[in-house]
């Protein structure tokens, strides 16, 4: 057998180099992906090089890796975080950081790339084999879609692996919020859940929890909603469920909503800051801070005497050691990435639909409009989310004509439908 040095590693000629690179933020279930990743490829006589800190270092055009091989991943797919560690390098920004990341996978022998992580890795990967094409190279690639927000273009009822680990964990800690706020008394949560444009984690924690009220973007039809709308809706939940003699409770909003709030408002949210993909970093903006002020200042206005606290869920979800579904579902998933790559093929997210494994190709999931992948939203027409705003305590159109609401509210009946009619249309 003939061998070669490229990028100081000694290699067969011929030989196969997997590279995986971790975009994004963590999720749960990432090392289970990667270590099925590395022993299927090492079974089928394949290298497997587990690149660090996402695309940042690749940008560079610096080889900062480790060769991944059994030992050092046959039991990382029962923790938490990532052995190979992330970030949110966007390396389409630049040609010249795409250059970057082709010459250095080249240099280092890979032939093909296993991406994990959300819309915007996804894209990424795309972007890498396209310009590796264009240069006249061949890296197959395969994605691996990753998140809790559970918003990658995916079938319906098709999770993304993390997701179900995050919302077991957001659940805990709803339950236990509003078990405080009723050994406190007159207390309530407001709890702003992750998710950028979804709301299908601040759903499925605010579900199953029980939680009073779930707030999430896809319930706008309008393109933007002043601020107050928001403050409103709370505000109803809370003066409902006082007229039930409860004074506690919790709320729960997606961060994504922050989305809807009309430019005008956006001074209130304080200064907006942006990633490396254009998004707002939500982490800057003290949103719970701003409806609990809010709020507040209406509910002392009809007498209600409540403490709230605000409260991000969030980051301690994403590193959380994945549960049974996550490990089994995680390790599906990089099994089935190796057999597409040894398929020959290229270009596609893997997917696990009725036990079998599906590809969808990026050309297919692309939003022609934007050449970003699809975001997946909430369906608010489905069964699941009827029956979730079943559960909730929050006004109606049909309480407008309540008069024991209109005089908890300090209105005449008129008064109270003109000033709230316009949440309903």
């Amino acid at each position: 057998m003939e061998y070669y040095n490229v990028g100081g590693m000694v290699m067969a000629a011929g030989k196969k180099v997997i590279a995986i690179v971790c975009g994004g933020g963590p999720a749960p279930g990432i090392n289970s992906v990667i270590s099925a990743v590395t022993m299927e490829g090492i079974r089928h006589g394949w290298e497997v090089l587990g690149i660090y800190d996402g695309f940042s270092h690749l940008a560079k055009g610096e080889k900062k890796y480790v060769k991944l091989v059994y030992d050092n991943v046959s039991r990382i797919h029962l923790t938490g975080g990532c052995i190979l560690h992330m970030s949110r390098c966007n390396p389409t920004k630049k040609e010249a950081d795409l250059k970057n990341v082709v010459d250095t996978l080249t240099a280092l022998g890979v032939t093909h790339l296993v991406t994990i992580g959300g819309d915007d890795t996804a894209y990424s990967s795309a972007a890498v084999s396209d310009y590796a094409k264009k240069c006249g190279r061949t890296i197959n690639v395969v994605h691996v879609p990753k998140t809790i927000d559970n918003d990658l273009p995916l079938p319906d009822g098709v999770p993304t692996f993390g997701f179900e680990t995050a919302r077991a964990f957001a659940t805990t800690e709803i339950e236990n919020l509003m078990e405080d706020a009723r050994t406190t008394n007159n207390r309530w949560y407001f709890a702003i859940a992750m998710g950028r444009t979804a709301g299908h984690l601040a759903l499925g924690m605010g579900r199953s929890a029980g939680a009073i009220l779930t707030i999430i973007p896809e319930e706008f039809q309008q393109p933007k909603i002043r601020l107050q709308q928001l403050v409103d809706i709370i505000t109803g939940s809370v003066v409902k469920w006082c007229l039930c003699e409860e004074d506690c409770g919790g709320a729960v909003a997606a961060e994504g909503v922050i989305e809807k709030i009309a430019p005008e408002d956006f001074e209130l949210l304080g200064q907006i800051v942006l990633d490396e993909h254009g998004h707002i970093r939500y982490s800057e903006l003290d949103f719970g801070e701003i409806l609990k002020q809010a709020v507040l200042a209406e509910v002392k206005k009809l007498g209600i005497k409540i403490s709230v606290v605000d409260k991000e869920i969030g980051y301690e979800l994403r590193c959380a050691a994945p549960i049974s579904y996550d490990i089994d579902y995680a390790r599906s998933l990089g099994y089935e990435a190796v057999q597409f790559l040894l398929r020959g093929d290229t270009g596609a997210m893997i997917t696990i639909q009725d036990n079998q494994a599906v590809p969808l190709y990026f050309a297919d999931i692309t939003d022609p409009e934007t050449g970003k992948t699809k975001v997946r939203r909430v369906n608010i027409d489905t069964v699941h989310y009827k029956i979730a705003r079943g559960f909730m305590i929050r006004l109606e159109e049909e309480d407008l004509n309540d008069p024991g609401l209109a005089n908890a509210y300090k209105m005449s009946q008129e008064d109270f439908r003109q000033r709230y009619q316009y949440l309903f249309e």
